[in-house]
């Protein structure tokens, strides 16, 4: 990597954190002033860095130009597919990717496990389920904010469901929200087991989430939960690569995936 290259990128990194001065900007990629100096004005030319009245620099109006053309044009499906596809190989399970819109789920995509013997099953890539009636639409119910997960589980209970049910259901959102991954057993309309683990987004909430499946009669609810580590290993990696901030469960021995080195400061 060229090393002009590295430092700037290393001090736009430090500037994440908010405005620096030239002294602190030059001790972030440990160089001499002059040559921190030069950076700054050469990032501040193409917008990346802008320079305050009380001579503090801080990010540029181009990074958030650049971020938001980036994001849109980001689809978590083509990201997350070589990780699934990583998981579905070790595991054998189906593997699953869904959000949520409407307050229902809506399945992205689906690769089949072992125990899928009918060619012509169709996937649910395209269809919708219930939110709160599975294990990938709780985990999703529970990344939403606190006024948006109470009005969607509301909605996803039905409007003649009982005060008790709803209670029930925010108890199990906060035990999803503090555990990290949601499990179910044989709840939705095929005999299935299945956990599922978000992909968190820039602001760390859930923008999807993944899952794996199998029939209840070939793999008990007790097999499937040792795949969990698996599966929070696969959806940390697919929210790094999406540029999201997931909660640290990092497991780089199972899916192969390594977390973006430090830009080197020498």
């Amino acid at each position: 990597m060229s090393q002009s290259v590295d430092r700037a990128l290393t001090l736009l990194g430090s500037l994440g954190d908010g405005p620096v001065t030239l002294e602190q900007a030059a001790g972030s990629i440990g160089v001499h002033k002059s040559t921190a100096l030069r950076l700054l004005r050469t990032l501040e030319e193409h917008g990346f860095v802008h320079r305050l009245s009380d001579r503090r620099y801080r990010l540029g109006g181009r990074v958030l130009s650049l971020a938001q053309r980036a994001l849109q044009e980001i689809d978590v499906r083509q990201v997350a597919a070589p990780y699934l596809a990583a998981l579905n190989e070790r595991c054998g399970c189906t593997v699953q990717l869904a959000v949520l819109q409407d307050d229902e789920v809506l399945y992205l995509d689906e690769l089949a496990g072992r125990w899928s013997t009918d060619p012509g099953r169709p996937t649910r890539i395209g269809r919708r389920a219930s939110a709160a009636g599975t294990a990938i639409g709780r985990v999703l119910l529970a990344g939403l904010p606190p006024t948006g997960a109470t009005a969607s589980s509301a909605t996803a209970t039905g409007a003649a469901a009982s005060g008790a049910a709803a209670d029930t259901l925010a108890a199990e959102l906060a035990a999803v929200r503090h555990r990290g991954w949601a499990a179910e057993s044989a709840e939705h309309r095929e005999a299935v087991t299945c956990v599922a683990a978000p992909v968190a987004g820039s602001d760390g909430r859930a923008v999807a989430a993944c899952a794996i499946s199998a029939p209840a009669d070939r793999m008990p609810s007790a097999e499937l939960l040792r795949l969990v580590p698996e599966l929070l290993c696969t959806a940390e990696a697919v929210s790094l690569a999406y540029g999201g901030s997931p909660t640290p469960r990092w497991c780089e021995n199972r899916c192969g995936a390594r977390p973006a080195a430090r830009a080197s400061r020498t």
